[in-house]
């Protein structure tokens, strides 16, 4: 052990006895106590192979070194690291720092970890998929064939409870080597962008400050426009001003960790919260915000987006101040912003695309149920993830693991990208795939640093595909040595692009059949076929010929952006998306490729089916059969014909009936006749009608029709009989007649009101030499009558008693005011006027 003395020293006795124990011990150390460099070499005499789990490669490779330093040895003796793109270990190396995707692949491939004696999890706090589902299976690996195997589990500001209880363990707590840190809060002004607000800080406290300072930000594109911001300010303060990414190139992060002659001004993310020692910083400035791991919910790929971070954090950063001496921390928002925000970050599993974690669950086997977790994954995000590997051929239906799902676990990269991958294996440009891979699985390559994709240029340019169009700048800058002018003038970012470089390249080592690069429309063609094999459920139709609309297969609708190149094809995969508004409203599709509907039959056969609807065309005004092709639900070919029988009958009552009958038939005839049945059921003689009884004889109507011309001679009074039995209709005449005649040989209207008697309107003079009003079945009707203007005088049911009681009075005004008209003193035995002739009809 080195002569430099930490606070964990003193607990290593402790630890590395609770780990004797229990197999397992749990450690929250506070910030500058030491665990992360302290703890795993402590585990070197009694183990043969010592795994740590790093979150973050800068924090792998830094951590490494200190350790190898403090041994007195080099990086890959026994101690060394292994992070993407970069291994630094030998045949001697015991101590091997990881990062989380190291880990995980090395589980799917030896599940026993053969010969490995202890794993460490540093940084837990971060609780990221990779390291929650890593706690997994070490535990279930120490419950069975593997009890042996130890497991420490190390943080600075973990919720340490739930862990100890979940490995049925000691927690050891270990204090840390800080000072006081004052912090203040600057909340920013409206307007004011986030390198403004850094500079104005600088500017307010730099020229006081004799250490260095660390000023936390989300990204490398802030990084940037900060530095521009700062550099004039750095420069007269004599400060050397650094970045540091996890995206620069190794020498690049050493330079801002290594001590130098000028004090710094370190622009970082938040890979400096933890693990990395940079003992000088005595102020951090903090803009609160982080670049928080997700997924898009389109492409299913991984994504960053912006946030606030946690108070945890907060706190973690401002301990950055206090590792040498009292410091100071200015946060860039207000106290009651961190007051309110949550205590921790989220857990990535509450928030990540699963389909990766599932493929391993149906490699590992097993029972994963919610007791083989410290939080379970969300039940729906694993049936979702189920589903799209189903899709991709990756798990049977029966959801297991088959022969293309063990060769998707041997592809350093999202199931989407290996099948993408294998695609084009299959199809003999397995090395052109890789490159492809690489550029989905970076940062898109057309997202100029300080332009932003909003401001590219694409001067009209149309194409098959936007994945195409970056693959073509990218080989020519490829083939220019990844020349600085050449990515200017492509467009393109240069640091992504040479980090594509080296994932391509170490895919291309995987690939089986490599073959040429792309050289015709045909090669361009079978790499668009190998895109829709990876989004399959991304396949979307143009709403319009030419239009910026697309729809979903499985529903959905969404906008092409104006950047895409994509502006011919009717069919496409929309490979990336962004939603601009609430909960799926204003989506934009920023990655397209053109698809042909004939790739979808020979890629997804099962998918794709032959559908016979029949539906009524408004327009046209008729019924027709659509004989469609469909994937998913979405219509890749159509044909139409005129519809017959039943099927089209029934479609063209709906719609009928859907448009308003009486724009078709003239109800009122029928609706008086379900009147009348309606009484006559009331008094107990007859079935009731159908409540839906105008329904069906709109139905009936239809039959043998299926167009509204046809219906236009048809009247609906015509198909009653077929709603009423002959026997019934005889007896409802009898109850409910539709009209009667009175003994001048009028015939009147009976009209029968829901819930009211029935009744006939007619002139007064029309009942002259009736003693008694007309009768239905024994009940007197409910008399209108009507003077010589059509208006009623009286309403009455009792004949008799009108003559006696009203008429007289009545008679005076009504001779008055009508002298052409007779009114005689007593009607009963007046002779009624002779019934007028029935008028004729209008056309």
């Amino acid at each position: 052990m080195p002569g430099e003395s930490l606070p964990i020293d003193a607990h290593l006795p402790g630890i590395l006895g609770s780990l004797a124990q229990a197999g397992a011990v749990v450690v929250v150390a506070e910030p500058g106590a030491g665990k992360t460099t302290r703890v795993p070499p402590a585990l070197l005499d009694g183990c043969s192979d010592v795994l740590v789990l790093q979150p973050r490669r800068i924090a792998c490779r830094l951590s490494a070194q200190r350790v190898a330093r403090e041994l007195g040895e080099e990086v890959g003796q026994r101690v060394g690291y292994q992070v993407r793109f970069e291994e630094r270990c030998s045949s001697e190396t015991r101590l091997r720092f990881v990062t989380e995707g190291i880990l995980t692949r090395r589980l799917a491939s030896d599940p026993m970890l053969r010969g490995v004696t202890a794993v460490i999890l540093d940084e837990f706090h971060e609780r990221s998929l990779h390291a929650d589902f890593a706690l997994a299976c070490l535990q279930r690996l120490r419950q069975t064939s593997r009890p042996d195997l130890q497991l420490i589990v190390m943080s600075a500001t973990l919720d340490a409870e739930p862990v100890a209880r979940f490995l049925d363990c000691a927690i050891c707590s270990v204090p840390g080597r800080t000072f006081p840190v004052e912090v203040t809060y600057r909340p920013p002004e409206r307007g004011l962008s986030l390198e403004r607000q850094v500079a104005r800080a600088l500017n307010e406290h730099l020229p006081d400050e004799r250490g260095d300072v660390l000023v936390f930000l989300p990204g490398a594109a802030e990084i940037r426009r900060a530095e521009q911001a700062c550099s004039a300010l750095c420069e007269r303060l004599g400060r050397e001003l650094v970045v540091l990414h996890g995206d620069l190139p190794p020498r690049e992060q050493d330079r801002a960790v290594r001590g130098g002659t000028r004090p710094k001004v370190i622009l970082s993310t938040n890979i400096a919260e933890t693990s990395l020692t940079l003992p000088g910083v005595t102020l951090v400035v903090d803009s609160g915000l982080a670049r928080i791991a997700g997924y898009s919910p389109f492409s299913g790929l991984a994504q960053l987006t912006t946030g606030p971070i946690s108070r945890a954090a907060a706190i973690q950063r401002a301990g950055r101040a206090g590792r040498v001496g009292p410091g100071r921390c200015v946060r860039l928002y207000a106290e009651h912003d961190f007051q309110t925000r949550p205590a921790q970050d989220r857990p990535e599993l509450e928030r990540a695309d699963l389909a990766e974690l599932r493929l391993q669950m149906a490699a590992a086997g097993g029972d994963w149920g919610p007791k083989a977790w410290l939080q379970a994954p969300p039940q729906q995000a694993l049936e979702s993830a189920t589903a799209l590997l189903q899709m991709l051929g990756a798990l049977s239906p029966a959801a297991m693991l088959t022969d293309r799902g063990r060769r998707m676990l041997t592809l350093p990269v999202h199931p989407r990208l290996a099948q993408l991958l294998i695609e084009a294996e299959a199809r003999g440009i397995g090395a052109v795939g890789a490159v492809l891979a690489a550029l989905l699985g970076e940062r898109d390559v057309l997202a100029v640093g300080r332009m932003g994709r909003e401001n590219l240029q694409w001067d009209g340019e149309t194409g098959p595909s936007d994945l195409l169009v970056r693959l073509e700048r990218y080989d020519r800058l490829r083939a220019a040595g990844f020349d600085a002018q050449v990515a200017r003038n492509e467009q393109v970012d240069l640091a992504t692009a040479r980090r594509v470089k080296q994932s391509a390249e170490r895919l291309q080592r995987l690939v089986r059949k490599p073959g040429q690069w792309l050289q015709s429309e045909a090669d361009d063609e079978q790499l668009g076929m190998c895109v829709l094999a990876a989004f399959p459920d991304r396949v979307a139709k143009r709403r319009r010929p030419g239009g910026a609309e697309v729809v979903f297969a499985r529903g959905g609708a969404a906008q092409l952006a104006e950047t895409s190149v994509v502006r011919e094809e009717a069919f496409l995969v929309a490979v990336d998306a962004t939603e601009a508004g609430e909960r799926g409203r204003g989506v934009r599709v920023r990655l397209a490729s053109g698809i042909a509907p004939e790739w979808l039959l020979e890629l997804f056969p099962d998918s794709v089916v032959d559908r016979s609807e029949t539906r009524f065309d408004s327009e046209r005004g008729r019924v027709d059969t659509y004989l469609s092709l469909c994937f998913e639900g979405l219509v890749l070919d159509e044909s139409r014909s005129a519809a017959a029988g039943d099927e089209a009958a029934a479609v063209l009552a709906a719609a009928v009936l859907e448009r308003g009958a009486g724009k078709v038939f003239e109800l009122a005839p029928a609706e008086a006749f379900l009147a009348r049945w309606s009484y006559a059921a009331q008094q107990g003689q007859v079935e009731p009608p159908p409540a839906d009884g105008l329904s069906r004889l709109v139905q009936a109507a239809c039959e043998g029709a299926c167009t509204l011309e046809d219906l236009r001679q048809r009247a609906l009074l015509d198909y009653t009989a077929l709603l009423l039995p002959h026997d019934q209709a005889a007896r409802l005449e009898q109850l409910a007649p539709a009209q009667i005649t009175l003994p001048s040989g009028r015939r009147l209207t009976v009209h029968y009101p829901a819930e009211q008697p029935p009744y006939v309107a007619s002139r007064l003079q029309d009942f002259f030499g009736m003693a008694q009003g007309p009768k239905v079945a024994g009940v007197p009707l409910v008399l209108h009558l009507l003077a010589p203007n059509q208006r009623p005088v009286q309403v009455t049911d009792d004949l008799g008693g009108f003559w006696d009681r009203h008429y007289p009075e009545l008679r005076r005004a009504l001779s008055r005011r009508y002298p052409r008209h007779p009114f005689p003193e007593d009607p009963r035995t007046a002779e009624p006027p002779a019934p007028r002739p029935p008028r004729a009809r209008r056309r």
